[in-house]
């Protein structure tokens, strides 16, 4: 076997690996075709819609979206390393994509990418790809200047997808402004003490909310994985038509 041959053969071993860790993905029926929901790792996910490619949060190296469709439109939430990641910006093929972002993140990235930012902030809208992009408050509670989360910084997102809202939290904790959504058909909710939210609030803000379908998502904290089968317990012990979904965030290497 050649080098090139033998590098050839690696590659494809690893887009396998890859592939063969990663949640498989659900199909949503919208009115313009199906929603495919892509749970990444964290808080990073893929959205791909009538031929566009939405990614969320990209993060974890540009080996956890090996096989996937290169961006169209990439969301960016907060500033932090897990939702602002620089380097798994840097290695993906993000040419010709843009970029939808709060403008303490648009502060931060690097100066290549400037000419594909467009800027939103929260009650702020944009419609790009043929959805409507809706920015929404995240923040932690109680709000003060020195919170990892401060009101204001960052997004949370609800996107319009072929007439489906679908509602992307963020770092939050449970805020009115969450507990106010209408008419949300997915949600994807984080649930990570000390950073967002214990299980205990998620539900209940989930419970207010209604959504028709759940994802938990962003729920490894300083203590571990939070009990996202108890979240699910306690959601549908009081309101089984919540279809709270469960994925693999978190897949296991080696």
């Amino acid at each position: 076997m050649t080098l090139k041959s033998l590098l050839a053969f690696i590659l494809c071993l690893a887009c396998l690996q890859a592939f063969a860790q990663r949640a498989v993905p659900d199909q949503i029926e919208t009115k313009k075709g199906n929603l495919t929901i892509q749970p990444v790792t964290h808080g990073s996910l893929v959205l791909n819609w009538n031929t566009k490619t939405i990614y969320v949060d990209p993060y974890g190296g540009a080996e956890a979206y090996t096989a996937l469709p290169k961006p169209d439109l990439i969301l960016i939430t907060d500033i932090h390393g897990d939702h602002l990641d620089k380097k798994t910006l840097d290695a993906l093929d993000t040419e010709g994509a843009v970029f939808v972002v709060p403008q303490a993140v648009a502060d931060q990235l690097p100066e290549k990418y400037k000419d594909q930012v467009k800027v939103i902030g929260n009650g702020e809208s944009i419609s790009e790809l043929g959805m409507f992009i809706n920015a929404v408050p995240m923040y932690n509670l109680p709000e003060s200047e020195d919170s990892r989360h401060t009101k204001g910084r960052g997004n949370g997102y609800i996107l319009n997808v072929g007439g489906k809202r679908v509602y992307i939290s963020g770092d939050t904790e449970d805020i009115p402004e969450m507990r106010a959504l209408k008419n949300i058909d997915v949600a994807f909710v984080s649930m990570n003490l000390p950073y967002t939210m214990d299980i205990n609030q998620a539900a209940s803000a989930v419970l207010e909310f209604k959504p028709k379908i759940i994802y938990p998502y962003h729920y490894r904290g300083q203590n571990g994985l939070s009990d996202v089968e108890a979240f699910r317990k306690k959601v549908n012990d009081k309101n089984k038509k919540i279809d709270v979904r469960l994925k693999e965030w978190y897949p296991k290497k080696g």
